[in-house]
């Protein structure tokens, strides 16, 4: 297959790439500087504003640009976080209306966010309000962006990403404070840690490309979520660290100002649509899951 990446020199496009790659597909990748990177024998770097015409067809195309959360949301960060992912989305949507032969599918990024905060409901994908936060409302506005790809006839699936574990992304932060001997619960602890291995993201996203029959959003989580207190607590004995020194919310809030909102809320989500699907987790509890981070 030919199938084309957004975001694909990022944590989890790397990843992916690299099992694609593996599996004899040919990727393309887009980027805005395609001259600082060197293609290979199945990897191509094309810029956005290449041809259409000059592309071989697509069978899928994967979407995953977009700007990091982290960092301290001032009104120019969260500006960058919106634009980031419904720009380039519109972008690899015009894309494909140029496109003489559509792509089979069209898999869009999307995140957990798009439910809001809740340290008592359950969300699964049949969960149609959005949250009211301003995670979840970039998340909505990203997800209908894509929802265009419906429109020219393509098969859309939205990825929505939970807390992703692997040597990139989220769990440094997380472990930071556990390796100086300086971890404990957040807040009170309750919030939900809806979690998932680097390895059943990519997993699960070659799934939707494979299985015709999966569209719409798909909870890309584990199918065990934790609470803070618990999460923290596993990944302190995983480490050989001590667990014991709580931050409290209000410190959390004052220093990371309303990114808080990624450790001290959260959400309990439940991949449904991938189970009721049958796809197998490689990592379906958090402590194998932490010990393969720690082994590679």
């Amino acid at each position: 297959m030919n199938i084309m990446i957004t975001g694909g020199t990022g944590f989890v496009g790397t990843h992916l790439t690299r099992a694609l790659t593996e599996a004899d597909h040919d990727v393309y990748i887009l980027t805005r500087s395609p001259e600082e990177h060197h293609d290979t024998k199945c990897v191509t770097f094309i810029s956005y504003c290449h041809p259409v015409d000059d592309l071989p067809v697509m069978h899928a195309i994967v979407n995953l640009a977009g700007d990091s959360l982290f960092g301290y949301w001032t009104k120019k960060k969260k500006d960058a976080i919106r634009t980031s992912r419904i720009n380039t989305t519109q972008q690899v949507i015009q894309m494909m209306e140029q496109m003489e032969r559509k792509p089979d599918v069209f898999i869009s990024g999307s995140a957990v966010g798009f439910y809001g905060t809740s340290e008592d409901l359950i969300f699964t994908e049949k969960t149609t309000k959005p949250g009211d936060d301003f995670l979840a409302s970039v998340v909505t506005e990203w997800e209908q962006t894509a929802k265009q790809a419906e429109q020219l006839g393509v098969r859309t699936v939205y990825t929505r990403f939970g807390v992703i574990l692997g040597k990139e992304g989220a769990l440094p932060l997380m472990k930071l404070p556990v390796n100086m001997f300086a971890g404990g619960r957040i807040g009170s602890g309750e919030q939900w840690v809806s979690w998932v291995h680097i390895e059943d993201v990519v997993r699960m996203i070659q799934f939707c490309i494979a299985n015709e029959h999966i569209s719409g959003p798909v909870n890309v989580t584990a199918p065990n979520p934790k609470r803070n207190k618990d999460f923290t607590r596993v990944l302190a004995d995983v480490l050989n660290r001590p667990y014991w020194l709580p931050a409290p919310d209000l410190l959390v809030r004052t220093t990371m100002g309303e990114m808080s909102l990624l450790i001290a809320k959260g959400q309990c989500i439940l991949p449904q649509k991938a189970q009721e699907s049958r796809y197998s987790f490689s990592f379906p509890y958090l402590r194998e899951a932490l010990q393969e981070t720690e082994r590679h």
